[in-house]
């Protein structure tokens, strides 16, 4: 049987196909090499020739690259406001690389987010480095470096770093409540009790006589088949969900460590005192809020700057003391509301945030704020909608009109209507000839010949006085006054969404919101970057050079493949 020709269809086809596995499947370019891949592909086509390793290495992959960087770059053609992400991490072959994604609001109002790029950095990651980096990437992009938001964790490196580059800088709301966390976790008497739990925990992990004897005591005292958890030093929520799975299986826990079998052998391991039992679930109660925060923060696909505001005025209060509140507890929360209350302090941070929520439907009334605060951010979201440009039925609407520009508008429409005029005239004159088909139509009244030559145009045939225009100053306001009334979006519910139904009533504010709610509420879509480029660069793929992972990495976030 004939193989397929070099340059058919089929075979393109065929290869870019197997391409697209490689990259969205995350799997290495020896695939094209292991027996039982090539036995499926030879059962599906048999005159099908599987390429080599290189020819998947040097050419599909790279053409699948230049054909996907084109279509972020349409996508990111004319959006006026690009958000940024960046973080860093460190390879298997301990290489340093850097991600950088991009965030915007399309036209029919959805979210779009690419991965631009993860570039091998040799250099130390100094902040004069990582602002030239971040320049070339919105040069590369055709990103407008002018009116770039930037997102990135709490390092003064970065913060520095976006002030070089003149971007609105936000630091990611999740790390800072990592940090608001860990100034918790790291009191003494917390730490003790994390301590006792975590050899509780690590034991029952290693031990697997005592695993064998905890599960049969779950069974016997019916509780949740769940595993004990230890917790990591870098999320502080793992902790957290370690005393909370402890506290939930603490009888089988104690069953468990009381049985001969365990006792005999481990006589150093033993469950929590009352008092211990006592703080961890104290510990439990003062953290709960900012569990639920980070849920937040981690759990949407991608949370938008509107909602921190919200959620740190709320954790605020929420660490307030109370009056019952246990020595313990008061220095969780006392740990905790003191690292939060020096957060998001400057002025252009509390605007942006302010503003990025009052343009939220969900959090407009600004509930955390005092009534002159909202009066000011209102006031400031009237002046920023005043400044957009709005674009209607190919018209540009601007705060200042170009005369000379008018002056030609309305010569153009002069000419065109004197030549309607003169093309009316011979119409006429041509139909006199003509036998009359049908009733003659209505004359319109013509009070002079100016009316008649002009009257279309300026639309003053019958004395009717025309409405000025209102300044745009005057329309937002009127769009905020409107928007302000009208009810507040549910909480569960899309912003984004809202918007698309109403925009059109809010024009102005349409396009400011934009500006706003395209920026992440947190650096998470980088970090989660880390986790995919782990499962590429596996101990058996740790000699991919950085270009290969840069184009990895890219295609498996922005490749589309098409559904069947």
């Amino acid at each position: 049987m004939g193989k397929l020709p070099h340059g058919s269809e089929k075979r393109k086809r065929m290869t870019r196909a197997i391409g697209m596995f490689i990259a969205k499947d995350m799997r290495p370019y020896s695939v094209v090499e292991n027996e039982g891949f090539r036995n499926m592909i030879y059962q599906a086509e048999p005159r099908y020739a599987i390429p080599s390793r290189k020819t998947i290495t040097e050419t599909t992959i790279p053409d699948l690259y230049k054909e996907s960087v084109s279509e972020v770059k349409g996508s990111l053609r004319g959006v006026k406001r690009i958000a940024l992400t960046c973080d860093g991490w460190t390879s298997r072959a301990t290489e340093s690389y850097v991600t950088v994604t991009s965030h915007h609001i399309t036209d029919d109002w959805g979210l779009c987010s690419h991965v631009l790029q993860t570039r091998a950095m040799y250099e130390s990651h100094t902040r004069k480095n990582l602002s030239d980096l971040l320049n070339d990437v919105t040069t590369e992009w055709g990103i407008n470096a002018n009116d770039t938001a930037l997102v990135t964790d709490n390092a003064s490196n970065m913060i520095v770093c976006a002030e070089l580059c003149g971007f609105l800088h936000i630091k990611c709301f999740a790390h800072t409540l990592n940090l608001a966390a860990q100034c918790a976790l790291k009191l003494p008497d917390v730490a003790r009790v994390l301590g006792h739990i975590r050899r509780v925990s690590t034991f029952f992990h290693k031990s697997t006589k005592a695993h064998h004897i905890f599960r049969e005591k779950q069974k016997q005292l019916k509780l949740p088949a769940h595993l004990l958890e230890t917790d990591c030093p870098t999320r502080w929520n793992s902790a957290y969900e370690m005393v909370l799975r402890f506290l939930e299986q603490q009888q089988a826990i104690t069953a468990a460590l009381l049985t001969n079998e365990i006792r005999q052998t481990e006589k150093e391991i033993s469950t929590l005192s009352g008092s211990d039992l006592t703080n961890a679930e104290m510990l439990v109660q003062a953290l709960k809020p900012v569990a639920v925060a980070t849920k937040v923060m981690s759990d949407e696909h991608n949370p938008m700057v509107s909602v921190i505001a919200p959620l740190q005025a709320q954790l605020l209060q929420a660490t307030q003391e109370l009056l019952g509140d246990s020595p313990f507890v008061k220095h969780i929360k006392g740990a905790i509301h003191q690292d939060l209350e020096k957060r998001y302090t400057s002025e252009r941070e509390k605007n942006t945030l302010n503003l990025a929520a009052a343009l939220d439907p969900r959090f407009k009334l600004l509930p955390f704020l005092s009534e002159d605060e909202k009066q000011e951010v209102f006031a400031r979201m009237v002046t920023e909608a005043a400044s957009m440009d709005v674009h209607q039925e190919g018209v540009v609407v601007r705060s200042e009109p170009d005369s000379d520009q008018e002056e030609l508008s309305a010569a153009a429409a002069l000419s065109s209507s004197w030549s309607e005029l003169i093309r009316s005239s011979t119409a006429a004159s041509d139909q006199e000839n003509e036998e009359p088909q049908g009733p003659p139509p209505a004359k319109r009244r013509v009070t002079c010949a100016l009316d008649e030559l002009l009257g279309d145009m300026y639309g003053m045939q019958d004395d009717e006085p025309s409405e000025p225009q209102k300044s745009p100053f005057d329309r937002a306001e009127e769009e905020v006054k409107s928007y302000r009334a009208a009810a507040p979006l549910k909480l569960k519910q899309k912003p984004l969404i809202w918007w698309e139904k109403h925009h059109c009533e809010y024009p102005l504010l349409a396009q400011l919101t934009k500006r706003y709610l395209c920026i992440p509420g947190s650096s998470v879509p980088s970090e989660r970057v880390f986790s995919t480029a782990g499962d590429i660069v596996t101990a058996q793929r740790s000699c991919l050079t950085s270009e290969h992972v840069d184009q990895l990495v890219f295609l498996h976030k922005n490749l589309q493949v098409p559904k069947h």
